[in-house]
Formats: C-alpha cells, structure tokens, sequence
C-alpha cells in the first residue's frame, strides 16, 4: 500500500485526482497555465462545481469549468469533467462513460477520471483514455474497502510534456486527513480541494487562502 501523503510530495504534477476510501471521498484538482489555476470549487445543492476566481482572466472554459461532483439517487458521482453530468442522465456509471472519451487537448490528451460510491459503501472507478490513435475504456469496480485504505486514480503519472497518462489500476493508498491531503499537493501546482468524510464537506481553495 502506497503512502499518499509520500506520493503526493513527490509528484508535483499528478493532475486531478479522485481517492475514494470507506468513510471519505477526496477530489482535487491542479493546474500549470495561468486558465487551469484561475478556479475556486464552489459548493451546490448537489455538490460543488468550478468556477473562474478571476472571470476577466477566464480564457477557455470549455475543459474547466463543469460539476465535479453531484449527488443522485443511486450514490455520489465524482469526476474530472463535464462527464459528471453524462452519468447523471443515463442514470448508469458505464453505460454514461461508454458514449464519452479522453479530452481533444493534444498532445496530452487527458483522460476523464471518474468514481461512483453508493449507499452500502461499494464503488466504481474508470479511466477513458488515449491509447494508439483511439479510446481505451477501463473500470474498476470495488465491493468496498477497509478503514484507513483507499483507492487513488489521477489523470496523470507526473509531469511531463507531453503529461504522461495515469497506467494500471488504481493505486491502494493510505487515507490521511484532509488537511494533510492539502498541505501535501504542491504548493505552486494545487488548486482547489474537495474532502467528503462521512457526509461532512470541506472546501479548500489555494485563491481563497488567508
């Protein structure tokens, strides 16, 4: 089992994140332009959703502002796109992955990261990504998990150019709380953070800080 706290130290770049534990769903995000670093998470009835901290300097929303995270009737979805919303309307976690793919952004072609947790403490995992001119489509599906593990999937290994894409399956991590999640992204890369532990939402947003 991998040290999260370690791994995320080390890795300055692992992109967005989704770590999905018994108790506690952790969701963050990253960026390296100025367009990725200009948002803030912002809670909803459902939720959270992204948002521009500074809406002069918004270039490109397209691939940045979307709900990362929405509360169904089956469970909580949680996501690195607009994807999010494609889950919702099918109603069904795989069935809603299967008409979407990575992001257009060559050369990095970020894939889409996603989880479903339901009531009774399962979950799903997927990862669409590019692979050899076309998508690969890969889903983990957990009965659950034991306290103090968790599952961690990220868009990205490190840093790199072009970024290289997340491989293998979900990482078996250790859950630490969410302020050390926080504390342990880095401190020029992180942007915002979303910790869900046992139904109790803490928001955390580097623009909002002090």
């Amino acid at each position: 089992m991998t040290d999260l706290l370690t791994f995320l130290k080390e890795t300055s770049y692992p992109g967005r994140g989704i770590v999905v534990g018994k108790d506690r769903v952790y969701y963050f995000i990253m960026g390296r332009s100025e367009n990725s670093r200009n948002r803030v998470f912002v809670e909803t009835e459902d939720g959270i959703r992204t948002e521009a901290h500074d809406p002069a300097k918004l270039s490109d929303p397209s691939l940045i502002i979307y709900h990362p995270v929405r509360r169904v009737e089956k469970g909580l979805i949680v996501t690195n796109g607009d994807q999010t919303d494609t889950i919702r309307d099918y109603d069904d976690f795989r069935a809603g992955l299967m008409t979407r793919e990575y992001e257009p952004d060559f050369p990095n072609y970020t894939p889409r990261i996603s989880a479903m947790i339901y009531p009774d403490g399962s979950f799903d995992i997927s990862i669409l990504k590019h692979k050899d001119g076309r998508c690969l489509r890969e889903f983990f599906c957990y009965e659950g998990c034991e306290e103090g593990k968790g599952y961690f999937i990220s868009t990205y290994q490190g840093d790199g150019s072009p970024l290289p894409t997340f491989a293998g399956e979900p990482m078996e991590v250790t859950m630490p709380e969410a302020d050390e999640v926080w504390a342990a992204l880095n401190s020029d890369n992180k942007v915002s953070l979303y910790a869900n532990v046992n139904g109790q939402v803490t928001i955390y947003n580097k623009h909002l800080e002090g």
